[in-house]
C-alpha cells in the first residue's frame, strides 16, 4: 500500500481508498517520525504532572503556541532534576503522534534548563571522562573518622555556608578545632584557589577530614566546583573530603569525586562531627548500666560473704576436726598396710609351695645320668672295636692289592720309553729299550730277541 507521505507517481489516477481513523493516525505518526529526526525544542513548562506510573506529562509553550510532551519513566529516572511549572527548558525530543487520540506530541529523551546547554554539555563531558578514569569508583571512597581531632573547611571567609557550618558544629560538638583554608567560591580564578586550598590542607595534615562547601546558587555560581582541577585535587587529597556544595537538588563534579556528599553545608557539619547530645545520652546510658551492674555485683558479693560467714568455723574446732580426720586416716592406713602384708605373706607361701612342687629330684636324675654315661662309654668302646676290625680288614685287602707285594714275589713291570706298560711281547720290537721296575730298584734293558706269545 502506498503511504500518504510517499511522493505522487506519474501513473494514471486511481480511486482513493477510504482509510479508517486508526490507519490515518498510524500513517501520520509514521510520516512525522520519518520526516522529523530528534531535535532540540525550547519553551516554558506548563501543567507538569508526574503520574503514579512514573511517566511525566506537561505542555511546552511559548508566546504563540504550545505542544504536549511526555517524559517516560525510564528517561525520568536518568535525570537528577525535574522541571517546575514556569521553568524555561530545552528538551531533546522525537516528534510523533499519539494514535489513540490523534494528538500531536513530543516524546522527550532528555531536557535541561534553558540557556545552560553548553554548561551542561561540558558538565556531562567532564563527568564521563572522570568516571572513565575511576574517580567516582565507590571502592576508592574512604570512611570518615568517627572522632576527628580537627576539621578543615575550604570555603570563603564571607560565605554564609561557613557561618551555617560553624553554627551547626558549635551546637553538636563545640570542642573540635576548625581550620579554615580560605578560597573564593565563585568568579574568575575560584577553581584554582579552591584546588590550592585542598592541596594545602593535605600537605599540612592539620585535620582529619576536609569539608569543601558553599551555599546554593545557579549553575554558573556553582561552576567552580565543576572544574577538573578541583576534582583532581579532591581525588589526590590524602585526607577524606566531604562535599557540601549548594542545596539538596544541586549536584557538582566535586560531589561525585568526594568521599562523601552532603546535601548542604549544615548537613556536612552533621556528617563530620559526633552529636554531643547523643554522646551525652549514650554516656548517661552507659553510666546507668555501670551503676546497675556494680549494684548487682555488690549484692552478689554480699550474699557470698553471708554464705561464707555462716560456714565459717573457729580455728580450735577446725583443728579438732582435722585431728579426728588425721586419726581416722591413720587407722585406715594401718589397717590397709596390715591387709596388704597379710595378702603378700599368703602369696609368698603359695609361691613357695608351687616352687617346692616344681623342684626336680636330683639324686634320681644323677643315677639316670650315670647309667646313661656307662651305656655311652660301653657303646663307644664297642663301636671303636668294630671300626678297628673293619679298618684292619681293609688294610689287609689293600696290602694284598699293593703292586710292590707282587713284585716282591719275583715279578717286574716293563715300560717302554714313552712310559706305557708292556703287557705282550708283540708290543715291542727287537732292539727296543725297556725300563724294568722291581720290588727294589729299577733297570734299563735292550731287547735282543723276543719270543712268540702264547
Amino acid at each position: 500500500m502506498q503511504s500518504l507521505f510517499d511522493p505522487p507517481s506519474h501513473e494514471l489516477p486511481r480511486p482513493l481508498r477510504v482509510l479508517t481513523v486508526s490507519e490515518l493516525n498510524r500513517e501520520a505518526r509514521a510520516g512525522l517520525e520519518r520526516c522529523l529526526p530528534l531535535l532540540w525544542v525550547g519553551g516554558e513548562v506548563s501543567g507538569f504532572v508526574r503520574h503514579s506510573s512514573g511517566h511525566c506529562y506537561f505542555t511546552l509553550k511559548d508566546r504563540d503556541s504550545q505542544v504536549s510532551c511526555v517524559l517516560f519513566r525510564q528517561r525520568a529516572q536518568q535525570l537528577d532534576w525535574l522541571p517546575r511549572n514556569g521553568a524555561q527548558v530545552e528538551l531533546l525530543a522525537l516528534v510523533t503522534l499519539y494514535e489513540p487520540r490523534g494528538q500531536f506530541q513530543l516524546n522527550v529523551e532528555t531536557l535541561r534548563p534553558a540557556g545552560l546547554g553548553a554548561l551542561y554539555e561540558a558538565f556531562e563531558r567532564l563527568k564521563a571522562k572522570l568516571e572513565g578514569e575511576g574517580l567516582f569508583d565507590p571502592q576508592r571512597k574512604r570512611p570518615l573518622p568517627s572522632w576527628p581531632r580537627a576539621i578543615g573547611v575550604a570555603t570563603s571567609r564571607e560565605a554564609a555556608a561557613l557561618r551555617d557550618f560553624l553554627t551547626t558544629l558549635a551546637r553538636r560538638m563545640p570542642g573540635i578545632p576548625v581550620v579554615i583554608y580560605p578560597a573564593p567560591v565563585q568568579g574568575d580564578g575560584a577553581a584554582e584557589r579552591i584546588a590550592r586550598a585542598i592541596r594545602v590542607a593535605g600537605e599540612r595534615a592539620e585535620c582529619d577530614v576536609l569539608v569543601v562547601c558553599r551555599g546554593g546558587g545557579s549553575i554558573e555560581d556553582l561552576w567552580a566546583f565543576n572544574d577538573e582541577r578541583v576534582a583532581r585535587a579532591i581525588a589526590a587529597s590524602p585526607i577524606p573530603v566531604v562535599s557540601g556544595v549548594g542545596h539538596e537538588t544541586d549536584f557538582t563534579i566535586a560531589d561525585f569525586v568526594a568521599d562523601l556528599r552532603a546535601a548542604t553545608p549544615t548537613a556536612a557539619a552533621e556528617l563530620v562531627s559526633p552529636n554531643r547530645s547523643h554522646l551525652a545520652a549514650a554516656i548517661e546510658t552507659a553510666r546507668m548500666r555501670l551503676v546497675r551492674a556494680m549494684a548487682r555485683r555488690v549484692e552478689t558479693l554480699m550474699q557470698r560473704l553471708d554464705y561464707l560467714g555462716r560456714h565459717l568455723v573457729p580455728p580450735g574446732e577446725r583443728l579438732r576436726r582435722q585431728r579426728v580426720e588425721v586419726d581416722q586416716r591413720a587407722r585406715r592406713l594401718q589397717a590397709a598396710m596390715h591387709r596388704a602384708l597379710e595378702g603378700r605373706g599368703r602369696r609368698i607361701e603359695l609361691l613357695a609351695n608351687r616352687l617346692h612342687a616344681a623342684t626336680p629330684e636330683v639324686s634320681r636324675f644323677r643315677q639316670h645320668v650315670e647309667a646313661l654315661s656307662h651305656r655311652l662309654t660301653t657303646a663307644s668302646h664297642h663301636g671303636i672295636e668294630r671300626r678297628r676290625a673293619v679298618v684292619q680288614r681293609f688294610a689287609s685287602q689293600l696290602t694284598h692289592l699293593n703292586p710292590r707285594e707282587v713284585l716282591a714275589r719275583g715279578y717286574c713291570i716293563a715300560r717302554k720309553e714313552d712310559g706305557f706298560i708292556v703287557r705282550s711281547a708283540n708290543a715291542i720290537e727287537n732292539g727296543a729299550r725297556l725300563s724294568l721296575t722291581f720290588a727294589q730298584g729299577d733297570a734299563t734293558v735292550r731287547v735282543e730277541e723276543k719270543g712268540q706269545g702264547q
